[in-house]
């Protein structure tokens, strides 16, 4: 019996294949396809696959509240602030159309913030006090060869008056001596007094050194016999008396060439509680493009960007003084490109990867290492593959921080060029002689890979594109994760939404993980047609939430001192087997150098966790941050927020 009832079923299959192939000869493509994308729904939602690979989610928020995303940050409520300002789109920025919203993933509500300064490509961090840090962004949008339609450039203003500074308003008018050729500026300038030099053996005065003063001027009218050919000093309309004679401009070619960014000054806190923005000093640069790194007392360091003439930034970096809420230069100077990854070191001084998400020359500040910010000394560090493709290339702390070792992950060639990495580089930075050395490569070339450090000591990495801004229909459908302890990497379920330039990613207090954006060129294979905006939320849900329940995880206080001590309580507290202490994300443009994952020490008695933070200052910067547990079978708790004073 056994045997003809397996024949009936070996039978009936035969009957149903042919009848599939019969079909297929008829509807061949389209019932492949159809049959293949139910046939892939089923398996990515098998729960045995979920638990090996995790799933992907799409978020469409309602029509009124999308927007295109450029920065992120979770907030110390748990809520996720999203900012896009003018979005990378020119015609939001001349209607002075900036957005920023505000968005719950728990409960799912979605709140429109006013938006003060258009944000885009701000630098932003979290504060000691829960605040985020904002500083810079967009003050014009660059412009290309051709649609440029008045000659401009920079002029340099020198006053040779030694007893006071001069303000020229915006509008001033430069006429060339030699061309008879005039501009006028944009902004106003403030010209500074010139410094008078003396011999430091005699005391004998020998000259004034003038004040200098920057300044983007452009023709009055249209047209490119407007244009300059060479240097000429420029008489300044307006001036009389010995102001007209101190006072000057100089200025190389005036051209119709492409015009870059130009950054703001302006900076803000965000209040999470109010969910509102809050003026601070400006910055003493304008910076487009800028990193800020928390240093050891607390203070923020900011470093690099485009200026508000659109030049990169003279290696001029200052500090934020959260009690102040004002700016300071850094003693001496040392130059990035744009948006450079910078991470405070358990010893004091600034970790640079080599890696970057912007502007510069290929020759300037390329070289990883160590800095001393303040004596300014660069320790390089040797071993770094494929040096020239660390623009775009994202930089992680690996779990646990205490280890003091960090990946760089793809990356590609300086500007809009083709080249892209497929290799992931380790360097542990307490060997007594650091060096980089090759981990596990990705499957293809990556610019723009996320990276998001998880609960149980592994990073999540995802898309990203192998050419320029997703050219050629390059986007990368896959995620890996990466086990900080045993060095392996392993392929996870791939996500739904392709993500290159512009995108970011963040761990939510639940141990979920949120991905924004993505900024693509084109949207076909032949680069025929304008990229659009991904304006979607997608979340991606680890396996270790597939495998069991969630250990849990209440009380215990609000605030613990460093060195200090705190007890929680849980109901799985004796198979609990990790704690960790994880600073909330703020990314943008494959840079977010506030994430880290910090073990903690801990003892159990009954229901009771007592958890221990770390002395050191650099390790565990002031703060507030999710406390995890993860208990043997590798499942993270949801977070409890945590302050560090």
């Amino acid at each position: 019996m056994k045997d003809q009832a397996g024949r009936r079923r070996v039978r009936r299959l035969a009957i149903g294949t042919a009848v599939v192939l019969a079909l297929a000869g008829m509807n061949g493509p389209w019932l492949y396809r159809v049959g293949t994308e139910k046939y892939h729904e089923y398996q990515i939602n098998r729960p045995e696959y979920k638990a090996e690979n995790g799933k992907w989610e799409i978020v469409e928020f309602p029509e009124k509240y999308r927007q295109n995303t450029i920065h992120a940050a979770l907030l110390r409520t748990g809520k996720v602030l999203l900012v896009a300002g003018s979005g990378n789109d020119q015609d939001n920025f001349d209607a002075k159309k900036f957005d920023t919203r505000i968005w719950d993933p728990v409960k799912g509500t979605i709140k429109t913030v006013p938006t003060p300064k258009d944000l885009f490509c701000t630098g932003h961090t979290q504060l000691a006090n829960g605040n985020l840090l904002i500083a810079g962004g967009t003050k014009r949008y660059e412009k290309l060869k051709g649609d440029v339609t008045k000659a401009g450039g920079l002029m340099i203003v020198h006053n040779e008056n030694p007893d006071k500074p001069i303000t020229l308003p915006a509008g001033t008018k430069f006429t060339g001596k030699e061309n008879g050729k005039t501009f006028v500026s944009k902004d106003p300038v403030l010209v500074p007094r010139a410094k008078k030099v003396f011999d430091k053996a005699t005391g004998e005065f020998l000259r004034n050194d003038p004040g200098l003063g920057r300044i983007y001027v452009e023709a009055q009218q249209k047209g490119a016999k407007y244009e300059t050919g060479t240097q000429d000093n420029y008489r300044i309309q307006g001036l009389t008396g010995g102001a007209a004679r101190n006072t000057y401009g100089i200025a190389q070619k005036l051209a119709l060439d492409k015009k870059d960014f130009q950054g703001i000054r302006d900076a803000f806190e965000f209040d999470p509680i109010a969910e509102k923005y809050i003026k601070v000093d400006p910055m003493n640069e304008a910076r487009w493009y800028p990193t800020l790194t928390t240093l050891s007392d607390g203070k923020i360091l900011s470093v690099s960007g485009l200026d508000d003439i659109g030049q990169l930034v003279p290696g001029k970096n200052e500090i934020f003084d959260p009690e102040t809420k004002k700016w300071t230069y850094t003693k001496k100077t040392r130059q990035f490109p744009t948006y450079p990854a910078l991470f405070l070191m358990q010893n004091g001084k600034i970790f640079y990867s080599g890696a970057n998400a912007g502007y510069g020359p290929d020759d300037v500040g390329r070289d990883p290492g160590i800095w001393d910010v303040d004596t300014n000394k660069f320790t390089k560090l040797p071993g770094l593959s494929d040096a020239n493709k660390l623009e775009t290339a994202n930089t992680v702390l690996l779990p646990p921080a205490q280890d003091e070792k960090y990946m760089v992950i793809g990356g590609g060639g300086v500007g809009e060029s083709k080249l892209s990495s497929e290799k992931t580089r380790l360097i542990d930075l307490l060997d007594a002689n650091p060096a980089f050395t090759d981990g596990p490569s990705l499957e293809k070339g990556t610019r723009y890979p996320q990276a998001s450090v998880l609960p149980d000591d592994t990073v999540l990495i995802s898309g990203g594109s192998e050419d320029y801004r997703g050219r050629g229909d390059s986007n990368i459908l896959q995620a890996h994760m990466y086990d900080a302890a045993t060095g392996d990497m392993q392929r996870v379920a791939d996500p739904l939404v392709g993500r290159n330039y512009h995108s970011g990613s963040i761990l939510l207090p639940d141990g979920r993980v949120m991905f924004f954006g993505s900024d693509s060129l084109y949207s076909d294979k032949a680069d025929t047609k304008p990229g659009k905006f991904e304006q979607r939320i997608e979340i991606y849900t680890p396996p270790y939430l597939y495998r069991d329940a969630q250990p849990s995880l209440s009380g215990g206080p609000q605030t613990i001192e460093r060195g200090g001590t705190g007890t929680f309580t849980s109901q799985h507290a004796s198979t609990i087997k990790k704690v960790r202490l994880i600073r909330p994300s703020a990314s943008t443009h494959v840079t977010d150098v506030d994430q880290r994952s910090i073990a903690l020490d801990y003892k159990v008695s009954g229901d009771k966790i007592t958890v221990t933070v770390p002395k050191n200052k650099n390790l565990v910067q002031s703060g507030w941050y999710m406390l995890f547990v993860t208990d043997d079978q590798g499942t993270p708790s949801k977070a409890q927020w945590v302050q560090v004073p």
